[in-house]
């Protein structure tokens, strides 16, 4: 690449472009999204039909199940040697499941690392769009991304002091 010149005939040096830190991911869990309200039910089904362990759960601060218990916003569930994060749909961010929609409808793909921020703008570098921004919760920072095929990816801090719990 030729520098340019500038008009009293000295060189221009074109200023270094800044090359973003590559994200380092540290692991990749399914999820599962229902539609609201179905959690528990979903839970129940995969226990009974994969034989799934309840890891984990985290519930809504203010939305009340059956009774008086709080609603099952996510769990966390192993089937075999894998994670699967069954979650209630909790607003308009990612799609549920659906009978009726296309084969990725309701699908996310969680992907957790050290660096979210790095980790959403090299998806987006890539192609993906960003759905909202990236934001903090009790889990740690996240984010939503759409790659160019459908999929919706949700990424996460892995390294968080905060925890769902």
């Amino acid at each position: 690449m030729a520098a340019e010149v500038a008009t009293n005939g000295s060189e221009v040096l074109a200023a270094p472009v800044a090359v973003p830190a590559q994200a380092v991911f540290t692991g990749l869990k399914v999820q599962v999204t229902v539609p609201a309200g179905r959690a528990e039910e979903a839970v129940a089904f995969y226990k009974a039909a994969f034989a799934a362990e309840e890891l984990s759960r985290s519930t809504h601060p203010k939305r009340k199940g059956d009774g008086e218990e709080a609603a099952l916003l996510c769990a966390e569930l192993k089937v075999g040697a894998a994670t699967l994060l069954v979650c209630d749909q909790a607003g308009d961010d990612v799609p549920a499941v659906s009978k009726e929609g296309g084969a990725a409808s309701g699908l996310v793909l969680r992907l957790e690392t050290a660096d979210v921020n790095a980790a959403a703008a090299q998806a987006v570098a890539a192609g993906a769009a960003l759905q909202g921004e990236v934001t903090e919760d009790c889990c740690g920072l996240g984010a939503t991304v759409v790659d160019p095929f459908g999929v919706t990816w949700a990424l996460g801090s892995s390294t968080s002091a905060k925890k769902c719990a």
